[in-house]
């Protein structure tokens, strides 16, 4: 319940251009009956979740990534260091990133621009490549102050890490949009639940998890809990194929 009463924000900066920043709030007043939100855990890799996912009224993209679960995204977040790493920083060529939002159409591209004052030349390189391509996606940001009360909040709920996870977050603002949640990709561990096969780190590369920022499996025992307590709905091992 004290989740709810936090309040998202699209941050509009002082400095704020015409061509950069929405001039109001796209999510005011708004809520949706279902919402899915896919994180990135390896757990996903033919898991037969997507038609599940892309029956929600609105789904949540954890990360630009080079591969999908479902087809459906209405909203996706581009995490600084994916930017970084797949994209050079967006310093040379900007094409494949483009190349890749093209499978989101028109969906809102969520930049973390002020979340941390090192993400913010990147995000806005991101954001000019958006409207300098002549996309149909729309750039949005969160606001410090939002991310702060979630800090807030999640520490005063047992969370001890340097910065909550872009799953985290994206879960955080989401509860606040949707009646009802689904959880999708949410598993911090490296065997599967069900089959007890070796599992990837994200199900769209191999790469090992790096240490000192995140606390997943903590962030996973407060999904856990807010499963149990019927607030979300977390989807752990594959989807029935009937779904599929």
């Amino acid at each position: 319940e004290n989740l709810r009463s936090l309040s998202f924000e699209v941050h509009l900066p002082q400095y704020r251009s015409a061509d950069l920043f929405l001039i109001t709030n796209p999510f005011a007043n708004k809520t949706y009956e279902r919402c899915s939100v896919v994180g990135n855990a390896g757990i996903l890799t033919n898991s037969t979740c997507g038609k599940t996912i892309d029956s929600s009224d609105f789904v949540i993209s954890a990360n630009v990534t080079f591969e999908d679960v479902g087809v459906k995204t209405n909203l996706v977040s581009a995490n600084p260091s994916i930017l970084h790493q797949k994209y050079g920083s967006l310093l040379d060529s900007r094409r494949a990133f483009m190349e890749k939002l093209c499978q989101y159409g028109d969906s809102m591209l969520l930049l973390p621009a002020f979340s941390y004052s090192g993400n913010i030349a990147v995000c806005m390189r991101a954001s000019h490549t958006v409207k300098d391509f002549g996309s149909p996606m729309e750039p949005i940001y969160f606001s410090p102050q939002y991310l702060k009360d979630l800090d807030t909040f999640w520490r005063s709920q047992g969370w001890k890490a340097v910065r909550l996870s872009t799953g985290m977050i994206l879960t955080s603002m989401a509860l606040e949009l949707c009646d009802e949640l689904h959880l999708y990709g949410f598993w911090p561990f490296e065997l599967h639940p069900e089959t007890f096969k070796e599992l990837t780190n994200h199900y769209y590369d191999d790469l090992r998890p790096k240490g000192g920022f995140h606390a997943m499996p903590e962030e996973f025992k407060l999904l856990l809990h807010l499963h149990n307590q019927g607030v979300l709905k977390l989807h752990i091992g594959d989807c029935p194929p009937s779904e599929e």
